[in-house]
Parts: structure tokens; C-alpha cells; sequence
């Protein structure tokens, strides 16, 4: 478990307060906590259509992603990248956080009822870079055009 320390350690570090989101991860009974975006990472929001194919394209040329999130009903994914991404981001139907925005994260390592890790984070900080996203989302899209399944 010491991956999931490290994670822990690693995510609450942008937090205002560390030890107030690790006690918020501990007490939540959803087992999430508030961080704010932009600081360590940027989150790119994929609709899940797209996402899951992205990622697919992204676990074929990456040994390993960054990390990504998926919420409760598998419609958004959210695929960390380098801080200031958000602010460049250029594609449409893509959202966005990066500065001033806050996202909900669960306890890596920890199954959740709502929100949850496809890639937990490993602590190291290893982000997925924006570019090779951008890539991965084109050869998704150009597969569900041409009716691939994701």
C-alpha cells in the first residue's frame, strides 16, 4: 500500500490545508475530497464516448497514463495533464479545469459509490502529456466514425 500512501501524499499536496483533505478522505462517507486544479495538474474532461477509446489508444502506446477519473455513470472521464493545459485548450466538447477551479477526487486506492480512478495516481506525478491526449482522442474519434465499438 504504499503506492496509495505515496498517491495520498502526492494529490493532498495541492490541497490549501494536506492534513484537512486527508481527514475529510478518512471521514467522507463517500470517500472524496475537494482540490483545486492547477497547481500539480490540469484535468482535460472527456466525454465517456470519447474517453474510453482514448484511453485504449493511450494504454497501447503508454506503458502507463497519467492518472484518469471517471464519474458515477461512466459519462465524463477526466485525464490529469500538465498544470496551464486548461488555459490552452483549444478542442471542443472538452472541458476543462485548470486554475481556479476545484475538482472532486477520491482516496486512491479505495472503491467509491461515485466518482473513481481508472488510472489511480502512483505518487510519482506522472501526467499524461496533453499532445499525445490530443492524438489519442483523434484516432478515438476517427474509430467511432468509422463504427468501431469503444
Amino acid at each position: 500500500m504504499t503506492g496509495a500512501k505515496t498517491a495520498v501524499e502526492w494529490l493532498a499536496s495541492v490541497a490549501p490545508d494536506p492534513e484537512a483533505c486527508r481527514w475529510e478522505w478518512e471521514r467522507n462517507p463517500l470517500g472524496v475530497a475537494l482540490l483545486p486544479a492547477g497547481r500539480a495538474w490540469d484535468v482535460l474532461i472527456l466525454p465517456g464516448r470519447l474517453g474510453y477509446p482514448t484511453l485504449d489508444v493511450l494504454t497501447r502506446i503508454l506503458h502507463r497514463p497519467g492518472p484518469v477519473l471517471v464519474d458515477f455513470g461512466d459519462d465524463r472521464m477526466g485525464f490529469f495533464v500538465a498544470p496551464g493545459t486548461a488555459a490552452r485548450w483549444l478542442g471542443t466538447g472538452i472541458r476543462t479545469a485548470g486554475a481556479g477551479t476545484w475538482i472532486v477526487v477520491p482516496y486512491p486506492g479505495r472503491s467509491t459509490r461515485g466518482v473513481r480512478w481508472l488510472v489511480p495516481p502512483d505518487g510519482s506525478g506522472t501526467l499524461t502529456d496533453p499532445a499525445l491526449l490530443e492524438l489519442a482522442m483523434h484516432e478515438a474519434a476517427a474509430g467511432l466514425a468509422a463504427g468501431e465499438e469503444p
